[in-house]
C-alpha cells in the first residue's frame, strides 16, 4: 500500500465514525499569575516577593477520563502523553471518544506503578514514554520523573537555581476539573497550569538553600508539598471547536531504495530506548557500504585533501585529538570536532543544534569555507567521474545516478549504524563483569545529586548525562564562562535564554575523545572534573542543576575525583574503537 492511499483510507475512516465518536485535543497552557508564562526571564514573582525564572517545565500525563452528565466515566486507559512546555510541546490528542455531553475531565500527572517500573526499552521511537523523547527517565532508580520544574532565583547577592523533580509512585498526582464539554463534535480543551501556585497553594514554599532542590527521595517533605501544589495548579482555561482533519494533512518524504537491497541488522543494548531511525531512508547493507566509501573519500573537499574521517577518526570515537580542526585550505575552525556515536538517538546536531537530522548535518562540513570548502555540485561531479561509484549507488538506491540527496542519505545510513554498547559498563550491567571498588564508587557519585540538606553528597552528573546513552537531547550552559565568546544555541534559536548553551554530548568513549568542551579547552578528564568542582562560572543562563550548587561547583575529595574518572573510563568500548568501520572501502 502506498502512502497516498493510506492517507485516503485514514480520512475515510474518520468520516465514517464521525457520527458516533469525536476527537478531543488537550492543550496545556503554562501561566504565571494569570498570564502566559515567560520562560528564562527572572521576572516571575512568587509568594513572599522572590523573583524566579523558569527554564524547564516537562511532565508526563496518563489515564485521561471524561465524566458524562449521568455520572459515568469514559476512560482512556493506557494513554500517555509528554508535555515539554518550553519547546512548545503542549498538545495531546484523545481520539475516538463516544459523543455526548461531559461535565468533568480527569487525568494523572505521572504513571501507574506497572508502567513506571516496566521495561523502558519496550517503547517505540516517538512514543512519549521513550526516554529519548521525554528525557524524564532515571536509569539509576529505574523509574520516571513525573514532572520536572527548573529555573533560577536570586539568592541574596547571587543567582542560584532550583530543580524540582517530582517522582516515585507515592507522588503520582490525580487532577479532576469541572468542564462543560459537548462532544457531539470534536473539541479542544485548554488547561492552564498556573505555575505560581506550585510555590503557594496549599503549601507556601519559600526558596532557600534547603528548599531549592527535590528529587523525591524517601522522607522528602518538599516532594509531598510539591505534589499537593501541582495537583492544585490546573484549571480549565477555554473550550472551543477543533477540526481533526488538519492532523491528517501531513506530507511524507519519498523513499529511495534499491529493490533488492539487504536490510541492515542493527544490534543495540537491551537497555537502550528504541532509536528514531528515518522512515524515509531505510538502512541497508548496501547503503552503509556506500556511506562508508563516501565518509573516507577526500574528493569531497575542494582540493581533495580531506575527508569526513580527517576530523572524525573512527579509532577515536570519530573525534580528533586537536582543540580545533584544520580545514582543507589550512583554515582553523572555531569549535572542537565532536565525537560521533549513537547518533540514532539524537534529534539535533552540531554544538549549536542547527541541523535537525544527520542527513542535513553531513552536507554542511562539505560546504563550509573553513572546513572542506567544496560546492555540492562539484562534489557530485567528482564522485560521478569515478565509474566504480555507479555500482555502489545502484546497489543502494536502484539507479547509478549520483545526486546530493543520495550522498546525504548514504552518509546518514553509515553514521546511524555507528553504535557503541560494549564497554565495561555494559558488561557490568549485563552481569558479565564487576566494577573495581574505585569504579563502583565513581558510579555512585555519578548518579547521586549533591544535596547536603537531604544527606546526598554525589557529583550530580546524571542530570545531564544520565541513562544508558550518557547524553541528553537538551542544551546546557555548564558554567564555562561569565561572558560568552561563542553564543552557542542562541545562534540557532535567537532566544536570550539560550546564550552560552551547547549540545550535551555522550560520555561514551569519553576517555579517548579529548580534548573536551565545545572549544576543546580541557585536555584531560581530570581537568573536566576539576571544572565541575571548582571552576564553574555563575552566568545568567547557567543550568539550574549546576546553579543550585555552591560557588565553583560540587565539592569532591581528591579520592572521589579519582573514582569519578575511573568510572568514566569504564565507558570505553574497545570493540567499537577497534572496528575498521569499513574504512577499507575508502577511495584512494
Amino acid at each position: 500500500m502506498n502512502l497516498a492511499n493510506k492517507n485516503l483510507i485514514l480520512l475515510a475512516a474518520v468520516i465514517s465514525i464521525s457520527a458516533a465518536a469525536a476527537d478531543l485535543r488537550v492543550d496545556f497552557a503554562p501561566q504565571f499569575n494569570g498570564k502566559p508564562l515567560a520562560f528564562d526571564t527572572l521576572t516571575n514573582q512568587i509568594a513572599g516577593g522572590q523573583k524566579i525564572s523558569v527554564t524547564r517545565l516537562d511532565f508526563l500525563v496518563s489515564d485521561f477520563a471524561l465524566r458524562r452528565t449521568d455520572g459515568t466515566w469514559i476512560e482512556k486507559k493506557d494513554f500517555f502523553g509528554f508535555i515539554g512546555a518550553r519547546d512548545g510541546k503542549t498538545n495531546l490528542l484523545l481520539e475516538n471518544i463516544p459523543v455526548g455531553n461531559c461535565d468533568a475531565i480527569r487525568f494523572q500527572i505521572g504513571l501507574p506503578p506497572e508502567i513506571n517500573h516496566g521495561d523502558v526499552a519496550q517503547w517505540p521511537m516517538n512514543h512519549p514514554l521513550n526516554p529519548d523523547v521525554d528525557g524524564l527517565y532515571w536509569s539509576w532508580s529505574k523509574e520516571y520523573v513525573f514532572l520536572a520544574f527548573e529555573g533560577g532565583w536570586q539568592n541574596g547577592g547571587k543567582r542560584s537555581g532550583f530543580s524540582y523533580h517530582v517522582a516515585t509512585d507515592r507522588q503520582l498526582m490525580t487532577v479532576e476539573l469541572p468542564v462543560q464539554l459537548d462532544l457531539n463534535s470534536s473539541r479542544e480543551v485548554q488547561i492552564a497550569l498556573n505555575t505560581d501556585k506550585i510555590f503557594s497553594s496549599p503549601n507556601k514554599i519559600q526558596l532557600s538553600d534547603s528548599t531549592q532542590t527535590s528529587h523525591s527521595r524517601t522522607n522528602d517533605l518538599l516532594a509531598a508539598q510539591l505534589r499537593e501544589n501541582i495537583e492544585n495548579s490546573f484549571a480549565i482555561a477555554s473550550v472551543k471547536e477543533f477540526s481533526p482533519m488538519a492532523e491528517l494533512n501531513r506530507g511524507t518524504n519519498h523513499i529511495v531504495i534499491a529493490p533488492n537491497a539487504t536490510p541492515y541488522h542493527l544490534t543495540i543494548s537491551a537497555f537502550a530506548p528504541q532509536p528514531n531511525l528515518p522512515l524515509d531512508n531505510p538502512i541497508t547493507v548496501e547503503g552503509v557500504a556506500l556511506g562508508s566509501k563516501l565518509f573516507f573519500d577526500r574528493r569531497l573537499s575542494d582540493n581533495n585533501s580531506e575527508s569526513c574521517a580527517t576530523c572524525h577518526n573512527p579509532q577515536l570515537a570519530f573525534s580528533q585529538p586537536r582543540r580545533f580542526s584544520r580545514g582543507a585550505e589550512g583554515q582553523i575552525g572555531v569549535r572542537n570536532a565532536m565525537a560521533l556515536e549513537n547518533l540514532a538517538w539524537k534529534n539535533s546536531f552540531f554544538w549549536d543544534g542547527r541541523a535537525a537530522t544527520v542527513r542535513e548535518q553531513v552536507l554542511q562540513p562539505i560546504q563550509n569555507p573553513i572546513e572542506m570548502h567544496e560546492s555540492l555540485s562539484n562534489a557530485v561531479a567528482k564522485i560521478s567521474a569515478d565509474t566504480n561509484y555507479s555500482r555502489y549507488f545502484k546497489n543502494a538506491f536502484g539507479s547509478p545516478e549520483i545526486s546530493t540527496d543520495k550522498i546525504a542519505r548514504a552518509l546518514e545510513q553509515f553514521m546511524l549504524v555507528q553504535v557503541s554498547f560494549n564497554s565495561k559498563f555494559d558488561r557490568v550491567m549485563n552481569g558479565a563483569e564487576k566494577f573495581t571498588d574505585e569504579e563502583a564508587r565513581g558510579y555512585i557519585l555519578f548518579n547521586t545529586e549533591y544535596d547536603p540538606y537531604h544527606g546526598q553528597y554525589g557529583a550530580d552528573c546524571f542530570h545531564c548525562h544520565g541513562g544508558v546513552l550518557f547524553q541528553s537531547q537538551n542544551f546546557a550552559n555548564n558554567g564555562l564562562d561569565l561572558n560568552f565568546r561563542d553564543l552557542g544555541l542562541y545562534k540557532t534559536t535567537h532566544r536570550a535564554g539560550d546564550e552560552g548553551k551547547f549540545s550535551v554530548p555522550s560520555l561514551r568513549n569519553v576517555a579517548v575523545s579529548a580534548p573536551y568542551m565545545h572549544d576543546g579547552r580541557f585536555q584531560t578528564l581530570e581537568q573536566v572534573v576539576g571544572h565541575y568542582t571548582t571552576g564553574m562560572k555563575r552566568s545568567a543562563t547557567l543550568d539550574p542543576n549546576l546553579a543550585k550548587h555552591p560557588d565553583g561547583g560540587v565539592p569532591l575529595s581528591d579520592a572521589d575525583k579519582k573514582a569519578l574518572v575511573a568510572f568514566l573510563k569504564t565507558l570505553t568500548d574497545e570493540k567499537y574503537l577497534a572496528t575498521p568501520n569499513s574504512s577499507n572501502l575508502a577511495a584512494k
